[in-house]
């Protein structure tokens, strides 16, 4: 019997700004690879934190895009929602947009899969509430993110 408590994944999706500061950008004046990625690991933490209402580790961090640079001086978007949830993990998927704070212009510029453990009191892997998907494009995530998690698990073996 299973008594655990679900949630849609539109409750505990989060959606951040933040400005891209020349202490931020490369030689070449664009975001640089490693500050999009502490800011996904941030954005999809706070997720994993608001599904499961306990602490939580980074488990993995799979199929990074990078796929557009973003300037200096723009604005950063990070949108991340819980895609699939196991026993105690959950995958949380994260676009990141680059928007022209004169033009309003906004593009897709990466994207990632993040898996997060929630964790009891003693740090050991505790059960997570099931995430049931609602609308049709959270079903088609929870269904894409079965496909992967089927596929790491098959990876695992090998």
């Amino acid at each position: 019997m299973n008594d655990r408590s679900e949630k849609t994944p539109s409750e505990s999706a989060v959606e951040m700004r933040e400005l891209v500061l020349p202490n931020d950008t490369n030689s070449h004046g664009n975001v640089l690879g490693g500050k999009v990625l502490h800011l996904m690991d941030l954005a999809c933490a706070m997720v994993a934190m608001r599904h499961c209402r306990r602490p939580v580790v980074t488990a993995a961090m799979d199929n990074v895009e990078f796929l557009a640079p973003i300037p200096g001086g723009h604005f950063m978007i990070l949108k991340a929602m819980v895609n699939h949830t196991g026993r105690t993990s959950m995958e949380i998927g994260v676009r990141v947009e680059g928007e022209n704070p004169l033009t309003g212009d906004i593009i897709h510029t990466s994207s990632a899969y993040l898996t997060f453990v929630g964790l009891d009191e003693g740090k050991k892997p505790a059960e997570v509430p099931a995430v049931i998907p609602g609308t049709e494009d959270e079903k088609r995530r929870y269904a894409e993110a079965v496909e992967r998690v089927n596929h790491r698990r098959a990876s695992r073996r090998d």
